[in-house]
């Protein structure tokens, strides 16, 4: 895997676009996704090697957007961002096999760390 891709899920494009400054020059390609249904579409259609999503979105949430996911792709890591983080939607992402859960604003460090982290657990990169 020399490039491996993300897919950033978030409805605020200021937080989408800024995760993608950080996250491209450390050598990942990106995709971009407004809500769970057109990263769900994204997912089913390209390579895609760890979903970021954030947990309040319309349409279909973060959540139900990694139980989608992890229908047709049980294995691919996922990490939920929330600005609203509390007991319940932990206990529910763990549920879901989320691979982490982190909280909005996360540092440059917080977040490269768990993508690498995620990449490294799944495909041993």
């Amino acid at each position: 895997m020399l490039f491996p891709t993300l897919l950033i899920t978030d409805d605020d494009v200021g937080f989408r676009e800024t995760l993608r400054d950080v996250l491209e020059p450390e050598g990942f390609r990106t995709f971009l996704a407004e809500d769970g249904l057109e990263a769900f579409e994204i997912v089913k259609t390209e390579p895609v090697h760890v979903v970021l999503l954030d947990v309040h979105m319309p349409r279909i949430d973060g959540l139900e957007t990694l139980r989608l996911v992890h229908e047709i792709k049980p294995k691919l890591p996922c990490i939920l961002l929330s600005a609203a983080l509390d007991e319940m939607i932990i206990k529910a992402a763990k549920e879901l096999f989320a691979f982490s859960v982190l909280p909005k604003p996360c540092t440059r460090k917080q977040i490269t760390s768990v993508v690498h982290n995620a990449l490294k657990t799944a495909y041993s990169f």
